[in-house]
Order: C-alpha cells, then sequence, then structure tokens
C-alpha cells in the first residue's frame, strides 16, 4: 500500500507541488489583495489588484522554477526569456483576473472576499496550463530548429 501511494505521489508530483505552490500564491495574492484594500479602502479594486498580483507572480515564478517544474535554463539570456515569458503568460491571467473582480464587485456589487477567491481558482488553472506547456518545458519537450 506504501508503495502505490508514494508511487502515485511520484507520478503526479508536478501537480501536487503546483497544487501546493498554487495554494500559497493563491494566499500570497488573497492576503495582499484584501490587505491593500483595507488600506485604501475608497479605491477601486485595480491597484490593490494590480500589487497583490506582481507580488504574488514574483513568489510563483520562485516556487514553480525550484520547485514545481525544477528549471534547469542557466544563464542570464536562457533565465530572462523564462522570466518574460512566466510574466507574460501571468499578464493573460491578470487581465482575466482584473476583468473578473472590476465586473463582479465594481460593478455588479457582488462581495470581494468572494470573487477574488473565485477567479483565483481559474487563475491557478490557466497558470498551470502555461506553464506545463510553455515556459518549464523540458528541453526534450521543446521543437528544435531546422536547419
Amino acid at each position: 500500500m506504501r508503495e502505490k501511494l508514494l508511487a502515485l505521489c511520484q507520478k503526479y508530483r508536478d501537480i501536487l507541488l503546483y497544487l501546493i505552490f498554487g495554494a500559497l500564491t493563491t494566499a500570497v495574492n488573497y492576503i495582499a489583495f484584501l490587505g491593500l484594500l483595507a488600506l485604501w479602502p475608497e479605491s477601486t479594486t485595480i491597484a490593490p489588484n494590480l500589487i497583490a498580483w506582481f507580488l504574488s507572480v514574483l513568489f510563483a515564478y520562485v516556487t514553480n522554477r525550484t520547485w514545481v517544474f525544477r528549471s534547469q535554463a542557466r544563464g542570464a539570456a536562457a533565465v530572462g526569456r523564462e522570466i518574460l515569458s512566466f510574466f507574460g503568460a501571468r499578464v493573460f491571467s491578470l487581465v482575466l483576473d482584473l476583468g473578473i473582480v472590476y465586473l463582479f464587485v465594481d460593478v455588479l456589487g457582488f462581495h470581494p472576499a468572494l470573487i477574488k477567491l473565485a477567479s483565483n481558482v481559474i487563475v491557478v488553472i490557466l497558470n498551470y496550463i502555461f506553464s506545463k506547456f510553455w515556459i518549464f518545458r523540458s528541453p526534450a519537450d521543446k521543437p528544435t530548429e531546422q536547419s
């Protein structure tokens, strides 16, 4: 039984770690958002959401690179491309998150904590797909240049 459990954990290692660090990233985003919203209660949700996004993406990059996908990128150029790809993909999910939160909180009047949580679930799923299949692909998975 123990061996089967270990084999399952190894087989789904990336997904399990991504879920753990995704939950922690969501916590960073969620806590920063609510804390900043409390500091600026008269503002819209946009500024607190942008700052929370940046902090959580920085946290996510470090954890995803190090523990989830074990990036092999070395050197300033390779790491720079990886960071730009990571932040670029996260800009897409940021726009989606901003749109969801703005529409449901600022326009329709829903509770910000509930909408932010729901939005983060959607964002975490999309970010895993981007990271797994685009940003942190292993060298064997990347297309080769044809001469």
